[in-house]
């Protein structure tokens, strides 16, 4: 249905979204009412509508209505009745929401759009998929120039994912369909438009059709364990805490920034040599993560050349010089760890 059941429910904003349907929006009981309504016609958008710890309305894929309340409800449950209708007390909604404290969950803050910008810079990252609601999404394109003007531009509580950029060579993006399976195509138009479009193997005909013609494109695999973006985040409220109550699915790009934020200067953990470099540096796999060792800081002995102090394979302990997230480096001494273990 043209605007997913949301035309006059909710502003009509850049690229045809609806302002104020969004994670955490609130809504007055009137417009409330719509959304349920619209759910229940099956008309396109879904939500969750629920005042926190007093009252929730869910519908569900089957057009059960669940709902829950902290106060009894008799003369409700008697006008269902009346209406022919059968109401049966459950414990909770299905559809109420879980959370799993222990997985990773990173702010959208200023540390990582420091870490976009860089990655932008590198050339790792060129695409921003800003999802808004659960199974709704807007693709931005990443620029030096771009960056701030997007992020001003996100719904609040949006669940970000950042990829790399779109190739100008659409030809070789077509060609690189598989032969079945889902994707979702990804494309910018000659206008600047941004435009995205999930297909099967029976619609690849109608996908390459409208890919065709665009300045740049790109494929993505429809498949979890295939749909792996850089880094992942979720944006916080003007307070800095993270308040959306759903997860980002962790890369090992926020595997790695949980790691880093793990770490503090001044402690001593334990690694593996895995390379000597001939400019002198040595790298140390710590928990699945290459951190590097100057060669000053191997040893007290002046002039001595890593390999007379360390070799591969070898388990040593450091100490934490520095972290540094968004360059995603840790720098480490093996000699100021020697001292400690003295000193104690």
């Amino acid at each position: 249905m043209d605007g997913f059941g949301l035309d006059g429910l909710f502003p009509v904003g850049p690229a045809g979204s609806h302002d104020g349907f969004h994670d955490g929006a609130k809504v007055p009981l009137e417009v409330g009412l719509e959304l349920v309504r619209a759910m229940l016609r099956d008309n396109g958008a879904w939500c969750r509508l629920e005042v926190e710890g007093t009252f929730a309305v869910h519908v569900g894929w089957d057009q059960y209505l669940y709902i829950g309340s902290v106060r009894p409800c008799e003369e409700a449950l008697a006008r269902t009745r009346a209406l022919g209708l059968f109401p049966e007390r459950l414990d909770s909604s299905p559809y109420g929401m879980e959370t799993d404290d222990a997985k990773v969950q990173r702010p959208g803050d200023d540390e990582f759009w420091a870490g976009v910008h860089r990655s932008v810079d590198t050339c790792r990252a060129g695409l921003l998929e800003e999802m808004y609601v659960e199974g709704a999404a807007r693709w931005h394109r990443l620029t030096r120039d771009t960056i701030d003007t997007v992020r001003a531009g996100l719904a609040p509580r949006a669940r970000l994912a950042v990829w790399p950029g779109l190739s100008c060579d659409v030809d070789a993006v077509i060609g690189s369909l598989p032969a079945e399976g889902l994707v979702e195509g990804v494309w910018q138009d000659g206008g600047g438009r941004i435009h995205s479009a999930v297909a099967d193997e029976d619609a690849f005909s109608e996908l390459v059709a409208r890919m065709s013609g665009a300045e740049a494109a790109a494929l993505l695999s429809m498949y979890a364990d295939e749909r792996v973006p850089l880094f992942t985040a979720v944006l916080p409220d003007d307070g800095g805490v993270v308040r959306a109550r759903w997860r980002t699915d962790p890369t090992p790009g926020d595997r790695t920034w949980a790691f880093l934020k793990s770490l503090r200067p001044g402690g001593i953990i334990t690694g593996t040599v895995t390379e000597i470099a001939d400019f002198g540096v040595t790298f140390v796999d710590i928990g699945g993560f290459t951190a590097m060792i100057d060669a000053p800081e191997l040893s007290w002995r002046p002039g001595a050349h890593p390999s007379d102090v360390v070799s591969v394979g070898l388990e040593i302990d450091a100490e934490i010089l520095g972290v540094d997230p968004v360059r995603r480096r840790i720098v480490l001494s093996h000699r100021q760890a020697g001292r400690k273990r003295q000193s104690r």
